[in-house]
């Protein structure tokens, strides 16, 4: 389905007040859509989406590095090598994506799998007595659970070698050296996967609409929301009213929701991150590198900023991506404007914005060592990882914007945070999701927590078919190894990544 041709024709809604609004058509309003649009096939469902195209921002394939984040490979989720809770919890959610997609591709809503999702095992490479050390707790403390308990760890050069040939060619003076291996990791395309999510939802009946920009929000003494914009094609205005509104518009999502003068996020605040990647399709170096391979932080760089060099598959055609390099801009999504940090400043937000970037001095002094880097120094970034590399194979690409959520504090005024959040208004008639990384990832999840908050009415009747996608909804805190790894053999047999 051309969404380009088909969605973008009017502004006019074929419901006096509709039952559901999303605004923005990354993969968070997708994957809620499409399985709204299953649930309750007899409400009416909006997308409003201010681009000329689904997936225009951070779920676009090249705007991510498209790993599917299940705690496998990402050190930020564990700081504390004993502590594996954030990792597991990720790794769960995950594992209900993968139900997800499965069982969609199962029943004809999704495409051939390979379309968006590949097998790519996930490692760590770290160097150094220290980080050594740290890599070895870690793995120590994983193997304790079943998510887990199938990754690999090694110290031996030569094993490296063998699972990241590129990393080891021309390394001289190793020293200490440590990895780590999960072989079932994937390389997911969440542009592809969301436009294939939403072309599901449109085939039962939901409507979207491009080039439709909000830029207003409120709530009637009715209860229903009024949704206005501007329909950038034409230059029109539009008029919406809706009885539950989702704002999945990424960097947009806190100023449409202080439009909405939701409580929940009064003394919120963002701050905006962007990134560069290194990237080649040169088909003899493609070749050698088979996973996504990921690093230590320099120290004062976010979590985001986590050095990996990560094997793509888009359109069939594998390519590799190096980074991210951090960039700055006041822009809230790339295809924002520059005036866009400023619209969400209130005066409630102002001190947790004062007290984030004193508290962060370290991390201002890395972004202006990124802003300053020239190609010379980012290749060089490229080749401490990889020694061999041809700096003539690789280009330099833009990827998404993003807004790194900052939160009221009672000790600290304010603190960044660096993590996905979903945010719902007291009468359960609004909700945005805030912050970026694991994000797309626990999609699935994240909207099963919303639709059980938001639609309590209707989520014991929605229950037996949510649990017949995703069967691990019942078992999200706890699960025993056979039961992970039947589910996981399941899955992998149906997207072709076992």
């Amino acid at each position: 389905m051309d969404h380009s041709e088909s969605a973008s024709a009017g502004t006019s809604i074929d419901h006096d007040v509709v039952d559901v609004v999303l605004i923005g058509s990354g993969v968070m309003s997708a994957t809620l859509g499409a399985l709204l649009a299953r649930l309750q096939p007899d409400w009416s469902i909006v997308v409003l989406e201010r681009l000329g195209e689904i997936a225009g921002e951070s779920s676009c394939t090249w705007h991510n590095a498209g790993t599917g984040h299940a705690g496998l490979c990402e050190l930020n989720y564990m700081p504390d090598p004993g502590d594996s809770a954030k990792a597991e919890a990720i790794g769960r959610q995950f594992h209900l994506s993968r139900q997800l997609w499965a069982a969609l591709v199962e029943g004809g809503d999704l495409p051939t799998p390979a379309s968006f999702i590949n097998s790519t095992p996930h490692m760590d490479v770290v160097f150094g007595d220290r980080d050594v050390d740290y890599l070895r707790q870690r793995f120590a403390t994983l193997q304790r659970s079943p998510l887990f308990s199938a990754m690999q760890y090694t110290e031996d050069p030569d094993v490296i070698r063998r699972w990241a040939p590129l990393l080891m060619e021309g390394r001289t003076g190793i020293g200490p050296i440590a990895a780590t291996r999960y072989k079932a990791g994937t390389d997911v395309d969440f542009g592809a996967l969301t436009r294939s999510l939403v072309c599901a939802m449109t085939r039962r009946g939901a409507q979207v609409r491009l080039h439709h920009e909000v830029t207003g929000l409120s709530r009637g003494a009715d209860g229903q929301w009024t949704v206005t914009g501007r329909d950038r094609s034409c230059g029109d205005r539009f008029r919406i009213r809706s009885r539950f509104v989702f704002v999945g518009a990424g960097g947009y999502a806190l100023k449409l929701l202080q439009k909405a003068k939701i409580p929940e996020v009064r003394g919120y605040a963002v701050f905006p991150l962007g990134a560069q990647f290194l990237r080649t399709s040169n088909p003899d170096v493609v070749a050698q590198h088979t996973a996504k391979v990921y690093s230590q932080a320099s120290v004062g760089a976010p979590p985001m900023s986590v050095p990996h060099l990560d094997r793509r598959v888009v359109d069939g055609r594998p390519s590799l991506m190096f980074g991210p390099y951090a960039t700055f801009s006041t822009r809230l999504l790339k295809h924002g404007r520059l005036t866009d940090l400023f619209t969400t400043i209130r005066l409630r937000n102002i001190a947790p914005l004062l007290a984030v970037g004193a508290q962060n001095l370290p991390l201002v002094r890395y972004l202006i060592g990124e802003l300053l880097a020239s190609r010379r120094r980012k290749l060089a970034q490229l080749k401490r990882f990889y020694p061999g590399a041809d700096p003539a194979d690789w280009e330099l690409v833009q990827a998404g914007q993003r807004a790194q959520l900052i939160k009221p504090d009672p000790r600290r005024v304010g603190v960044l945070t660096f993590g996905t959040e979903l945010v719902i208004g007291a009468d359960e008639t609004i909700a945005g999701l805030l912050g970026a990384s694991p994000g797309a990832s626990i999609a699935p999840s994240v909207m099963v927590d919303l639709l059980a908050t938001c639609f309590p009415e209707h989520y014991e009747q929605w229950e037996p078919t949510l649990l017949e996608l995703m069967p691990a909804i019942e078992t999200r805190v706890d699960a025993d190894q056979h039961t992970i790894d039947s589910n996981l053999d399941r899955t992998g047999r149906i997207l072709g990544v076992a």
